[in-house]
Parts: structure tokens; sequence; C-alpha cells
């Protein structure tokens, strides 16, 4: 079966139909997607059905692939062993001095208190000459215990990536979402120390979420901080809890994307600055994408000896979305990778510009990988 749906996706790559592989973290199932034409599908108001893709900007569309034909299999979840590249003339380094100079500005737009924190990002373009159906196998053996996948539309185009970041889980008017952030490489396994400006940094993407919710949410929780591993890098992790009322999907996704972890605080003026001083469009990177509201058995009978009552049923909606980190965009024979990181007033250039090298090897690897 897993070979079938490979090449049921290569296909529709040769003949111009929309498609999705994916897998969830931990979950050893590749799920697959099928449009049956090349329509385009945008989301209104976030209560269609069917794999979401999303922009940076929701001010942007948000694409939707209708779910005409769906499958699943399992997979291996042993992993490929991880490593790091030490010849750093392998990456690319032709746009240090334009980020080192934004993350200066920012850093200066900092201290005379314009804004709190800016995540700035950049593109990393690289030759890429295997196929992307083969760029992802290698992709779901690197990481198992991330969201990967494999999305294609013929008239927008094919991205792939790995994702540690969840943005939101619901099921009926329950939800869970996280804020995520820090980042230290992993050095053999041990657990990392982190310092002032990453604990920092943490507290401020808990406090928007917590904060923009409290007027949609009926209740919210929070996890302790606790530190969180995905491929070479460690993160720094809140677990946050709560439900909505209903028909209020679409407020809390909107209440929450994007989160400081991607874009800053205040929300607004650091948007501003990014779109001022990245000087690209990020377009889907730091969006978000994963299943919109499929159906789900709510809870069942289990008393064999009621079995009038077990007939009955209750469905609800459940979602599972993903922000759009450690992804490309797969063109031609070129592949940009996207990578980028949280500026605040104890930000040192130099070491903002190694974290986004650090985060450029997650990609690097499955193309560079033999």
């Amino acid at each position: 079966m897993f070979k079938e749906l490979i090449d049921r996706a290569s296909t529709c790559l040769a003949s111009g139909l929309p498609f999705v592989l994916y897998s969830k973290p931990n979950s050893g199932i590749l799920y697959a997607i099928f449009q049956k034409n090349d329509a385009i599908h945008f989301v209104d108001d976030f209560m269609e059905t069917g794999f979401v893709f999303a922009p940076f900007d929701l001010n942007s569309k948000s694409v939707l692939l209708i779910a005409d034909e769906m499958g699943n299999t399992t997979v291996a979840l042993d992993s490929v062993p991880l490593r790091t590249d030490s010849k750093r003339d392998l990456l690319d380094e032709s746009n240090k001095e334009q980020y080192l100079d934004s993350v200066i500005k920012a850093i200066d737009e900092i201290t005379h208190g314009e804004i709190d924190k800016v995540v700035l990002s950049r593109k990393i373009e690289v030759d890429c000459k295997v196929a992307p159906i083969r760029v992802f196998q290698r992709v779901l053996k690197s990481y198992p215990d991330a969201f990967c996948y494999l999305w294609h539309h013929p008239k927008i185009g094919t991205w792939l990536g790995a994702t540690p970041e969840i943005l939101i889980k619901s099921k009926g008017s329950e939800f869970t979402t996280m804020s995520l952030a820090g980042t230290q490489n992993s050095v053999d396994f041990d657990r990392p120390i982190w310092t002032k400006k990453e604990l920092n940094e943490q507290q401020m993407v808990t406090d928007y979420i917590v904060d923009s919710l409290k007027d949609i949410a009926i209740s919210i929780e929070t996890s302790e901080v606790e530190s969180t591993k995905a491929g070479l890098l460690w993160h720094l992790r809140t677990k946050i809890n709560g439900q909505f009322a209903p028909n209020n999907f679409g407020k809390v996704l909107r209440a929450i994307h994007p989160t400081p972890a991607v874009c800053g605080t205040p929300l607004n003026k650091a948007k501003i600055f990014i779109l001022k001083n990245e000087l690209y469009d990020r377009r889907f990177y730091t969006g978000f994408l994963g299943e919109l509201n499929f159906k789900s058995d709510l809870s069942r009978n289990r008393n064999k000896r009621n079995q009038e009552n077990s007939a009955y049923r209750s469905v609800a909606k459940t979602s599972e979305l993903y922000v759009n980190l450690r992804c490309m965009q797969l063109h031609l024979d070129k592949a940009r990778l996207y990578v980028g990181g949280g500026i605040t007033i104890d930000s040192d250039p130099e070491m903002e510009w190694e974290e986004t090298v650090s985060k450029s090897k997650t990609m690097l690897h499955v193309l560079r990988h033999k």
C-alpha cells in the first residue's frame, strides 16, 4: 500500500493534479489526499472540510485541498542517523550581511521601545536534482517525530517540510495549542541549559497566546515549560488547553496565528517591520497546514449489554494544524529553504545568524543524504 500511495503521488505530479502526503509525529502512518481536478479552492471562514494550506499573512488566501480520494498505510518509525555538516562552504552565506543588518535594525527598534520582539527569516536557494517524492521519503525516515508532508498544487507550487510545532488540535469544542520558542543544538543528546534570553522569549509567546484567547475561549489551562527535541534541535514548549464556544474555531485560529514565535510582539508592529526588512515574500513559510474539520467519533458505547444505545454515536469535527516550519519550496531543479529566529533585546547578531544556519541543516540533511 505504501508503494501504491507513493506511485499515485508521482503520477499526480507528472499529470498536474493536487495531492498531499503527510505523516503525524510518531504515528507510523502515512496519509494521502488526492483531489480529482486542478481547481483552486479557498478557505472562507475555516468551517470548510479538507486539507488546509494557509499563508503567514491570513489577509492572503488559504488553499483547501478537497479530499476526493483518501488513503493511509503504515510506515516504519526507524529513523536514519542524523548528522551535521561541518563544511561551512556548502552553506549559502550570500545574504549574511543583509540578515545581520536586519537583526541590528531590529535590536535598535527594540532598544527604543518600538517593538518587544520580532522574528526575522531568510531564504536559502540550493540545487536540487532529486525528485520531490524521493526527498519526501528521506524526510519520513529522518524525522519520524515531526509532522512530515509533501504538498502539491500545479497552480500554486510544491512544498515539503518536517515541522515540530503544532498550531492547534481540536475535537468538538475542546482544543490544545502550544507555545514553542528557544532553540539549541543537541549535543550528544544531553538536555540543554536555557539562557535568560531563551526563557524570556518562550514566556512572551505563552503570554501572547493566553491573552489572545481570553475573550474567545471558555476556559484556558497552561502546562509547565518543558524541553522538547525535534531532529537536531531542542526547543522550549508550553502546552495550552481550552474550550471554545460552538462555531468559534475560525476566531480561535485567527486569534493565535501568527504567534510571536513566527512574527513578534506587538503583532502589528512586528509584522510591519518584517515586511519592510525581510525583502522577500514568506508565502506559506510560517503559515499553517493540516486536517481541517474532519469527522470523528466523539464517543462510543462500549457496554455490550446495551446494544440499543450502541447504535447511537456522537460525531465531532476534528482539526489538526501545524505551523509550517523547517520547510522548502521545490521548483524545477532548485529548492528554496526558509529559516528564521526570534530577535529580542538580548540578541547577538552573529549568534542569530548561527541559529538560522543550525535550523537550515534540518532540510539540507535530506537534500544531501545519499
